[in-house]
């Protein structure tokens, strides 16, 4: 839990894992690039561990079945552009979007609170993806894997989106899914919460608990949500407290 207090002004949100259940997609997009190459479908799951770094990363560890698996720049190449034609045609047609999500949104817009949505998955992806299954318009900004030079975690991406919500880093927390998540917020100066919703590179979030950086870990980004909001104080400035 937090041990101090700190002026709160935004909160910083995962998409894939956080708001929503996006694995059926990419299994659905992974599984047709590895068909093009003669490889047989992976398991839903085991396409979800893969997920957290990025469309590049999940290519070369869907195409290689390994989370350590990289292949050569032709193949590569190849395989990119068959996940992405794949990824496009089935982008938002199987991802189900998290019981009250809408109002773990609201909820924090309630508060005042600036919210944008940090992901690092493309933004050709993820801006159809949030309008599709309507949720573009709860976020004050959207920042994607492609709009800084490093994803997460690497904290560029989180520092844009608060440069975005016109807030110190200091002043946000990140909602996430994963250590990768984590990462971020801590390089960069910011609170983390994780939610057990996601996939965390096949690792329950879980196993994350007591480590440095990570003030609280709930079910789901409501119960996040929740608890954000109860330790919000309605004068400024805002705070989270013990």
């Amino acid at each position: 839990m937090l041990n101090s207090a700190f002026d709160l002004r935004g909160v910083l949100i995962d998409l894939d894992g956080t708001l929503m259940d996006t694995a059926p997609d990419l299994a659905a997009a992974a599984n047709a690039m590895r068909a093009e190459f003669g490889l047989p479908a992976l398991p839903v799951g085991r396409i979800a561990a893969f997920v957290g770094k990025g469309a590049e990363v999940l290519v070369h560890r869907a195409l290689t079945d390994d989370l350590e698996g990289r292949v050569d720049d032709e193949t590569f190449a190849r395989a990119r552009a068959a996940f992405y034609r794949h990824y496009h045609a089935v982008n938002g047609t199987r991802a189900v979007v998290f019981e009250r999500v809408p109002q773990a949104l609201e909820l924090l817009h309630a508060k005042g609170l600036k919210v944008a949505c940090v992901t690092n998955k493309p933004r050709e992806f993820t801006v159809p993806l949030l309008e599709r299954l309507s949720l573009s318009s709860a976020f004050d900004a959207i920042v994607a894997g492609d709009d800084v030079r490093e994803k997460k975690p690497h904290p560029a991406i989180v520092l844009a989106a608060c440069a975005r919500l016109n807030i110190a880093a200091a002043q946000a927390l990140m909602i996430g899914d994963s250590v990768n998540d984590a990462l971020a917020a801590r390089a960069a100066g910011m609170r983390v919460v994780l939610v057990e919703t996601g996939y965390n590179e096949g690792e329950p979030v879980a196993t994350l608990a007591g480590t440095p950086g990570v003030d609280a870990i709930f079910p789901t980004l409501f119960e996040a949500a929740q608890w954000v909001a109860r330790h919000t104080e309605t004068n400024e400035p805002r705070r989270l407290t013990p």
